[in-house]
């Protein structure tokens, strides 16, 4: 039945611009670009105060942009009027405002000329806008069946009045009843009529302004202007951050894909005043005001701009891209003004989005088309940071539109911004960061991982890197789509050096057997605090082959070179892998998941085969004998204690032994055993 209808659709559009047929009863009459001329009159409708009000604005034609072959023309006009004189001109988020000529629909006031008249401007013809709808939309297709929150409101709903009725009908009579069941009917029936989109006109509700237009014959032909560089001009709209210090909003623009974008404006505190969920029967009118989303919550990425054009459901505005990214999976929202500002050159509107009201599924250079009602696949994100300097616990949430080329950018930065806004310092921290994501992509159901890091100056930039690797993981499958159902973690900050260096690590047997137990006495020297000792059971490997067995004794985080996976920045500002000389590119994203979380710790001491050391006897017996004499040094001072193991008592016979411990391991040293048949 929706494709049936799609195609009715589709027709009816294309008997618009075959000249033949009638117009769909929610689209006004559309005027092509071809029968523009210049000095045509007309009217445009915005919204410029937070009264909601849609006004409308005069309008003269100064000729049309033909861009050459393949590029949408554009039509100049200027602006005129009490209204326009009144905002300076014509502002940012005043982009999609619907412009009529001669009482047809002609396009969507989309982008201005810089260092000129702010009262001149560039129309998007609508029929390039309208072509949005039937492109291809193949996202929001994820596999994992997510909880549909208005069915489930409307099924809710359903019980409750059926238990109504039924509790009427036992204590009242049957004319009671029908008479309850009436009013019900009635509400509804008010409830479908406000819910019916029915002023998608505004040139008709608001005709007395519009001048008419003087008389063309209708093969005349457009009055052609110079053409203009695209970047040459300035698009009424912009991406507005929300949520965000200026220390994370450095890091989003620098890091990320915003940074590449010519729409970022700085401005931050008077965008979006706080969440106001989702509206399942919201409207929205040619004119009014409408906003577009990354993210929303506590941290909000988003932009607004003006409806251009409703058809019943479906929805067009802006009259030029918002990312300009083609088929995405974005928020729809609604939008308010606060007020308006004006400038030398442009003035913009200063505008809150509201409720999540549907899904923008094309974001195209002509403009971005969504649905009403239908919303977006999303990624629910909780970040809890506790700072333990300044005895501040606070927690984080929003909700990311789940985007597979952006999703790794924006959860490394929200959970950096929310680090950023609750320590409230760029200076040396130690940060432990635990995160967990469920998805279908790791074999239990979740990816979990624990780490800790330390840096003299903003930890938090590196702290990230991890959380968005996973993510990068999951969204980069081969052979699926992933899908992810949440992103929750919790960072602790303490500041200051909780680091520590290896002194020694001696075993208390230098001649074993394989799958013998050696008891390494190991000593630590946590950066300006007293040595530790302990005690690290390592188990030789059953299959190992009689002669010297070369162990390192290291931190988890320091690597041998060629044996590990690194992360590198691309140059598009993504997190990518990089995966060792000699790995096997082609194992599954599952398996690539589990390897990637299963890499040491920072915090941990490892004992694992490592390359022999580059000294003569010497020098080896000269290691020995400082390692001998420390171990008795700093075990006079401690009693060595045995620390359990990754939940086990037992060392696993997998050639390495780990310590998890509460300090960042700096150094690796070096020990032998003499393994005998």
């Amino acid at each position: 039945m929706h494709r049936l209808l799609r195609k009715v659709l589709a027709a009816s559009f294309a008997a618009v611009f075959l000249g033949a047929g009638t117009v769909s009863a929610e689209i006004p009459p559309i005027l092509p670009v071809g029968e523009v001329a210049q000095g045509m009159s007309g009217t445009a409708y915005t919204v410029v105060d937070e009264s909601g009000e849609i006004r409308p604005f005069h309008v003269d034609v100064v000729g049309v942009v033909q861009n050459g072959k393949t590029t949408t023309p554009m039509i100049m006009a200027k602006a005129s009027g009490d209204l326009i004189e009144s905002t300076g001109g014509v502002l940012h988020g005043m982009s999609g405002s619907p412009v009529y000529l001669d009482g047809r629909l002609v396009g969507a006031l989309s982008s201005s000329v810089k260092d000129l008249s702010p009262f001149t401007f560039f129309i998007t013809p609508i029929e390039d806008m309208i072509a949005l709808w039937n492109m291809p939309d193949n996202k929001n297709q994820t596999h994992i069946s997510t909880i549909d929150l208005k069915k489930v409101a409307e099924e809710r709903a359903a019980r409750e009045k059926k238990d109504d009725e039924k509790k009427e009908t036992e204590e009242a009579k049957a004319p009671a009843s029908k008479d309850a069941s009436a009013g019900t009917d009635e509400k509804a029936a008010q409830q479908d009529a406000e819910a019916k989109p029915a002023e998608a006109k505004p040139a008709e509700a608001k005709p007395a302004e519009a001048k008419p237009a003087e008389a063309k014959p209708a093969e005349a032909k457009p009055a052609e202007a110079e053409p203009v560089a695209k970047e040459s001009t300035e698009e009424k709209s912009g991406v507005y951050l929300q949520g965000f210090n200026d220390a994370s909003r450095s890091f989003l623009l620098n890091h990320t894909f915003l940074g590449r974008s010519s729409h970022i404006r700085p401005l931050d505190a008077t965008f979006f005043t706080g969440e106001k969920g989702t509206d399942y029967h919201a409207t929205l009118q040619p004119g009014s005001m409408m906003g577009v989303a990354l993210a929303y919550g506590d941290f909000s990425i988003a932009a607004t701009g003006t409806v251009t054009l409703v058809d019943g459901k479906r929805v067009l505005g802006f009259g030029h891209s918002f990312l300009h990214k083609g088929n995405v999976n974005y928020f729809l929202t609604d939008a308010s003004v606060v007020g308006t500002v004006s400038g030398v050159s442009s003035g913009m509107k200063l505008s809150n989005i509201g409720h999540i009201i549907g899904r923008i599924s094309q974001d195209r250079d002509t403009g971005v088309a969504g649905e009403l009602g239908v919303f977006p696949n999303i990624v629910p994100m909780k970040v809890l940071v506790r700072d333990h300097v300044l005895g501040r616990e606070q927690s984080y949430t929003t909700r990311i539109a789940y985007d597979e080329d952006l999703l790794a950018q924006l959860t490394a930065s929200m959970a950096y911004a929310a680090m950023s806004k609750t320590s409230d310092t760029m200076g040396e921290n130690t940060i432990q960061i635990h995160f967990v994501i469920r998805t279908d992509a790791a074999e239990s159901g979740k990816a979990e991982r624990t780490n800790m890091f330390y840096n003299v100056s903003d930890v938090g930039k590196t702290a990230i890197l991890e959380l968005a690797q996973a993510v990068n993981i999951i969204c980069s499958n081969p052979d699926e789509e992933s899908s992810i159902l949440d992103v929750q973690a919790e960072i602790d900050v303490n500041g200051g050096r909780k680091t520590a260096t290896l002194v020694s690590a001696v075993p208390d047997k230098t001649k074993v057997k394989p799958g013998e137990i050696v008891n390494f006495t190991t000593t630590l020297k946590p950066y300006r605090n007293e040595k530790i000792t302990l005690t690290i059971p390592y188990q030789v490997p059953k299959k190992q082959l009689p002669g010297i067995l070369n162990l390192d004794v290291r931190g988890g985080g320091l690597v041998p070179a060629g044996q590990g996976i690194s992360l590198q920045q691309g140059a598009d500002g993504s997190l990518l892998l990089s995966l060792p000389a000699g790995e096997d590119r082609n194992i599954s994203t599952k398996e690539k998941l589990k390897q990637f979380l299963s890499t040491h710790r920072n915090n941990e001491i490892v004992i694992a085969p490592g390359a022999a050391p580059v000294m003569n006897e010497k020098q080896q017996k000269k290691a020995a004998k400082e390692a001998l004499e420390a171990a008795k040094h700093s075990s006079g001072n401690q009693e060595p204690r045995t620390v359990k193991l990754l939940g086990s008592d037992k060392p696993k016979d997998n050639g390495e032994a780990k310590l998890v411990t509460d300090y960042i391991i700096e150094n690796s040293i070096h020990a032998v055993l003499h393994v005998e048949k």
